[in-house]
């Protein structure tokens, strides 16, 4: 990568980030989390089969999308996968899987927006095969948004699908996962938190099979002290206490008062 393109890719990820702070709160949500926190988070989930299900998702995106460019997401009309995609685009490109940093479609596109952010439905009319279409529906899927996915599979798009249990949704998918907010331990946003996660262990894990092993991990990347988004171990019952309340925020949603 050349410095040209390393500054646009590092631009981008900012401009991600500074739209998703603008939209959301999501402290338990945040890429960077100290070790122990990893290790917390991981123990938590290893027997629910979620670390598993998520993984076999990513690689299905990984193996879906053949071309840089190709992976597009696309949200509902009133809510844009804006978490999503600024971790996946960080993720890939800490990863090395070019491929897999996507593309937001966006249904309305407002005055001013730089160009990685003014990509419109147009986008998915020329969706082609190895491309991946993912639609991320917290709610039911609107009928619009059926009409362009199945336009989207017609011209040999791949489509994954992200949401809460729709049966229309789900019928035009590949692939899809299911969140069931009243049945399932993973909340919405923490199935995307684990979704971008594994893309970095996919990269790290296919760095390491063409021998580039001095390539860092997705854990090693985690800021140490004197580096911003550091969080220092706070020892004692109470530090484990907010650190596990956190990670369960992360998981299956905050767990109130």
């Amino acid at each position: 990568m050349n410095q040209a393109s390393g500054t646009c890719g590092f631009v981008r990820t900012a401009t991600l980030r500074a739209d998703l702070a603008a939209r959301t709160n999501i402290w338990g949500h945040h890429r960077y989390v100290d070790a122990n926190q990893v290790t917390t988070l991981r123990a938590l989930l290893a027997p629910t089969g979620w670390l598993e299900r998520t993984r076999a998702f990513a690689q299905g995106l990984r193996k879906a999308t053949r071309s840089q460019g190709g992976l597009l997401l696309v949200g509902t009309p009133d809510e844009e996968p804006w978490h999503l995609t600024a971790h996946l685009d960080e993720e890939s490109r800490l990863s090395g899987i070019p491929e897999l940093m996507p593309t937001l479609v966006r249904w309305r596109i407002p005055e001013g927006a730089p160009s990685h952010l003014r990509v419109g439905l147009e986008r998915l009319e020329a969706a082609r095969r190895g491309e991946t279409l993912f639609v991320v529906s917290p709610s039911t899927a609107p009928i619009p948004l059926l009409e362009r996915v199945n336009d989207a599979r017609r011209t040999g798009a791949t489509i994954f699908a992200l949401d809460q249990g729709d049966p229309e949704l789900d019928a035009l998918a590949h692939e899809s996962m299911a969140i069931r907010a009243s049945f399932d331990a993973l909340s919405f946003g923490g199935a995307q938190h684990l979704i971008s996660s594994a893309v970095g262990e996919i990269g790290a894990a296919e760095r390491f099979e063409r021998g580039e092993f001095g390539v860092a991990s997705a854990d090693a990347r985690i800021p140490q002290p004197g580096m911003a988004g550091y969080q220092r171990y706070r020892p004692g019952v109470r530090g484990l206490r907010d650190r596990v309340a956190r990670l369960l925020d992360v998981v299956s949603g905050p767990t109130g008062s």
